[in-house]
């Protein structure tokens, strides 16, 4: 079924792909960075040290099992946000591969996250043993979060956040929560509060959407989630929201991943 999709390069397409990713114009070895290379079978070996090595070697892909379409096609439909169900169908693999190297695709994003300024929404959401912060510079896609390795949070957590992750003099929008309470005084930031009883939510609207995209995405894509996988789910959905361009195809994430 792979074969049918356009979308699937051929396996010497892929490996001309990884190739330039990894090694740019000329290939060179992984040990002592030497150019003094040659085939041999199926593997690359070096004439300065004589160690071999393959394409892959050096790389989060070494000891690849799978075939390279079957990558690829795996990272295609992760790129996609296909459903695991749905990529179990298209890849025929077990579930337990697509989950395992969907994670593997999740762990290798890269990591940032913009110090947040102008006006920025704030909340908190709970799951279980696990709380998150989050924040979004309003009419932008920059995000900030924070795991809570807790069931709560206090003054202190929402504090260090802004710390971290909001610059000075920015207006800070939140709920009537207590951890909010005087927060100006700890950190320079003119605090905005919204009063959901008296069905206010104009100052909140933003965050409060991101956090309902958070659960339709958890929910659509993986079906579920443990507090052990939690905070790498939210990392992901952050970086898919905050720079889609990432996952415009397996290339482009291959490009900022290897």
């Amino acid at each position: 079924m792979i074969a049918l999709l356009n979308q699937i390069p051929t396996e010497a397409k892929i490996k001309k792909h990884l190739k330039k990713i990894i090694f740019g114009k000329n290939v060179f070895c992984p040990h002592c960075h030497s150019r003094k290379i040659y085939k041999s079978e199926n593997r690359f070996r070096c004439r300065k040290c004589r160690k071999p090595f393959t394409l892959l070697s050096g790389t989060w892909l070494n000891n690849m099992k799978l075939s390279y379409r079957t990558f690829w096609a795996l990272l295609w439909c992760w790129t996609q946000r296909i459903p695991v169900l749905q990529t179990q169908k298209l890849c025929h693999v077990s579930e337990k591969t697509i989950y395992l190297w969907f994670r593997q695709f999740r762990l290798h994003l890269p990591e940032f996250e913009p110090i947040l300024q102008g006006k920025v929404q704030m909340d908190e959401a709970y799951f279980k043993s696990l709380s998150l912060v989050m924040a979004k510079q309003v009419g932008t896609k920059k995000l900030a979060h924070q795991i809570i390795f807790k069931n709560s949070v206090d003054k202190s957590e929402t504090t260090k956040f802004l710390f971290q992750h909001v610059e000075p003099k920015t207006v800070l929008q939140t709920d009537g929560a207590g951890v909010y309470k005087n927060i100006d005084q700890w950190w320079q930031v003119k605090h905005k509060v919204d009063i959901h009883r008296k069905f206010q939510f104009g100052l909140t609207s933003e965050i409060e959407g991101i956090f309902g995209n958070l659960r339709t995405f958890i929910r659509r894509m993986y079906h579920h989630v443990t507090p052990e996988y939690l905070p790498e789910y939210v990392s992901e959905f952050c970086i898919r929201f905050s720079s889609p361009e990432i996952f415009n195809s397996p290339l482009t994430y291959l490009e900022k991943s290897l």
